[in-house]
Parts: C-alpha cells; sequence; structure tokens
C-alpha cells in the first residue's frame, strides 16, 4: 500500500470510528483523509470503497495491535491477548466493533459481511492457535465477541470474565 493509500485509509477509518457510517458526508471524508477529493476519488472511487478501505486498515491495525510479539502460549497467552483485545476496546473501540457497526449500517452489503466473516475468522484463529486450543475456534469466537461486546459496559469485568472462561476452556481440553 502506498504512502498516500494508507494516509488515506487510516483517515478514513478515524472518521467512521469516531462519526460512525451515517453521518460523515464526502467532504468530512476527505479532510480526515487530509488529501483532495480528487486524489480521495483516484484511491477510493466510492464511499461503498471507502469503508472497505477504511476497514481493511482497522484490521491491519488490530492484528498488529493484538498478535505481535506474544510471549507465549496457553493460558500467558490468552490472558496477554485478552488483556491486548481491552487495551485496543479502550484506545480504539470504546463504542462496540467497527465491522459490526459497518455491517449494521448496510446489511445487505455482501462485500463488508464477507469482511467481517473475514476479520472474525482470523482472530478467533490465532487467538485460537496461540492458546493451544486450534480446535476450539467456535469458543474462542464467543469469548472474544463476548469480550467486545460487553467491554463497553463493564470494561475490566469483561476482561476478567474472558479470561475466567479461557481458563476453563483450556482446563477442559
Amino acid at each position: 500500500m502506498t504512502d498516500t493509500k494508507t494516509r488515506i485509509a487510516a483517515g478514513l477509518e478515524r472518521a467512521f470510528a469516531e462519526n460512525g457510517f451515517a453521518e460523515p458526508n464526502i467532504d468530512s471524508l476527505r479532510e480526515a483523509a487530509g488529501v483532495s477529493l480528487r486524489t480521495l476519488y483516484k484511491y477510493v472511487p466510492s464511499r461503498e470503497e471507502m469503508v472497505l478501505c477504511a476497514l481493511e486498515h482497522r484490521h491491519r491495525r488490530y492484528m498488529q495491535f493484538v498478535f505481535a510479539n506474544v510471549p507465549a502460549t496457553g493460558k500467558p497467552a490468552l490472558h496477554t491477548l485478552i488483556d491486548r483485545i481491552a487495551g485496543w476496546m479502550a484506545s480504539e473501540a470504546a463504542h462496540g466493533c467497527l465491522f459490526h457497526a459497518a455491517v449494521a449500517a448496510a446489511p445487505r452489503d455482501k462485500r463488508l459481511r464477507a469482511l467481517l466473516a473475514k476479520h472474525k475468522n482470523e482472530v478467533a484463529q490465532a487467538v485460537a492457535d496461540l492458546s493451544g486450543l486450534p480446535d476450539r475456534q467456535g469458543e474462542i469466537t464467543l469469548i472474544v465477541e463476548g469480550l467486545m461486546q460487553d467491554w463497553p459496559l463493564h470494561g475490566d469485568q469483561a476482561t476478567d470474565c474472558a479470561k475466567s472462561l479461557g481458563d476453563l476452556l483450556i482446563e477442559a481440553n
């Protein structure tokens, strides 16, 4: 990805995260991207493409934030990952998952639904593998998604519950 496209993607991600998907108009998205309208449309030729570009950028950032240099496997890895997901929620997603919000704003958009599925599957598989639970992706999905849904309401309590459920899953395995 070019520096310009990365800058555009980052600005679009920020605009959608702060304002949702319905509110920002093209001029505010252009302003958030920090480029001219012509440059914006050169890299992302439609509003739909802007949403996808922003979410793809967010996926890359999330994966790096959560999964870079996980120090161990098993229970210590799972606790580290849960703490990082909670950290992401605190710093980047206080209103909930941007992928789910995008699909809620355009429920019939097949590309958005596919991107949501790709993101959630990659996250669950990576958590399951690093936790030593490669065959428990479904249970890991429920723990991670439960954490993300509950974190805006309960913060650290949600994090502690996710760790407890993860511990039970590891012990049962």
